[in-house]
């Protein structure tokens, strides 16, 4: 028996995808497994290390570690009328007029964070979070605006914030494609074999997750931030779907998009911010 080290977020969506597998109630092809839970942004920066056989990471996550993580077709949130909101204090009409707004991200890695980039580049400095605490801090006035993902979609309102825009509306109006955030990656060193095969006992997980819904339904809500049933229910509506099956072609081709915009638009204006900060400081001295 082969024993893979995995690792996926607490997020009802993977919980609720891996429950079967975790708990040998589908065929696992002979593995076995040691598993982490933790949130996305630390998964993203665990995978730099490679600290895992397989892992959930953040399609923004996986652009940065792709030399040594392959996707699997298998266990994406990828879909329509899903993607992150940018929030901010109920009342505060006027905030997207202000200079240097402080904005605070679920983590660098996030697909949110990039996607808030490449709607407003520019905008101000991002501040990195976990995302369980960006209602707060947006609600208190810590940070002007809040990139919200995950049960923060369903709350905000009840918080005191108001949104500024759906980040993943403007996504899909300027690619028509649906929104890639996260995946479930693999470790090219174990070979495609291994990668395919726990491919399929992944699809059989979440098989078994959708004719079976009730069966994860405890252990879901052992992880979840939010202790709403109903709550857990509309994540797991929202963020599994028949692309978490398989990516197909449409799902290929949004992250393909995705990550012509991170090369083109993400990383170029990165390097132009180097080179802006780095004139700024020969000129200084």
């Amino acid at each position: 028996m082969k024993k893979l080290k995995i690792a996926f977020s607490s997020c009802p969506n993977d919980t609720f995808m891996f429950h079967a597998l975790v708990h040998g109630l589908v065929d696992t092809e002979g593995f076995s497994f040691d598993v982490d839970i933790h949130d996305v942004e630390e998964l993203n920066e665990r995978a730099q290390a490679g600290m895992y056989d397989v892992t959930k990471l953040s399609y923004h996550g996986w652009f940065t570690v792709l030399d040594s993580y392959a996707r699997l077709e298998a266990g994406s949130a990828l879909g329509w009328d899903c993607g992150p909101l940018l929030v901010c204090r109920r009342g505060d009409d006027a905030v997207m007029d202000r200079k240097d707004l402080r904005i605070a991200v679920p983590g660098r890695f996030t697909t949110g964070a990039l996607l808030c980039t490449l709607a407003y580049p520019g905008l101000g400095p991002q501040i990195p979070m976990l995302f369980s605490e960006i209602e707060g801090a947006v609600a208190r006035g810590d940070v002007d605006l809040g990139v919200l993902i995950h049960e923060g979609r369903f709350t905000y309102r009840d918080k005191g914030l108001d949104l500024v825009r759906d980040l993943g509306s403007w996504w899909q109006q300027k690619t028509l494609c649906p929104i890639p955030l996260g995946l479930i990656a693999v470790r090219k060193s174990l070979g495609p074999d291994t990668a395919a095969a726990f491919d399929r006992v992944l699809r059989r997980s979440i098989e078994y997750a959708f004719a079976h819904p009730e069966a994860s339904r405890g252990y879901v809500a052992s992880y979840a931030r939010e202790l709403s049933a109903e709550i857990q229910q509309k994540h797991i509506d929202m963020f599994v779907n028949g692309f978490s099956l398989d990516l197909g072609e449409a799902g290929r081709r949004a992250v393909d998009t995705l990550y012509k915009c991170y090369e083109r638009d993400y990383l170029h204006g990165r390097r132009e911010e180097a080179l802006s900060h780095g004139r700024q400081r020969s000129e200084g001295a």
